[in-house]
């Protein structure tokens, strides 16, 4: 890529996109969209981290987006980065966990938003199955 003012050649790097995914409890079970856009299917909630925008805001603002839910208790979890995680391109996603204290209902690029028990969890896209056992595992101990 050349400098549009001097000609100079400009280093382009390619770097992991960053998101964010929030697993939210509401009374004892945990909140998962069906997807509007492709991949289609079952995730945790979450998405992209706007420029300017720090991850904690993010996973606020898709929370809200996604399940009508203002969520509380908000908590680090982990950050998974494997290149392959996502097909689209190769994203790093930090994921937190939250309280919701109401129902949620879809908007945004959500379908359908619904509670499930660990027992319950349906077909999962992304690393999404991956996720969500760490956390599982994480509330036992194990």
């Amino acid at each position: 890529m050349k400098c549009p003012h001097c000609q100079g050649d400009i280093k382009v790097y390619r770097n992991p996109v960053p998101t964010v995914d929030i697993i939210i409890e509401v009374k004892g079970k945990i909140v998962l969209i069906k997807r509007k856009n492709p991949p289609h299917g079952w995730a945790i909630p979450g998405g992209f981290v706007d420029y300017g925008e720090s991850f904690e805001t993010a996973a606020i603002r898709e929370a809200k987006e996604e399940t009508s839910i203002k969520v509380t208790n908000l908590q680090q979890f982990k950050t998974y980065s494997d290149p392959e995680r996502d097909d689209r391109q190769h994203t790093a996603s930090t994921v937190f966990i939250a309280t919701g204290s109401q129902y949620p209902v879809a908007a945004d690029d959500a379908l359908e938003a619904e509670l499930f028990a660990e027992d319950e969890l349906p077909e999962l896209v992304f690393d999404h199955k991956e996720i969500l056992s760490d956390y599982f595992k994480s509330k036992t101990g194990n």
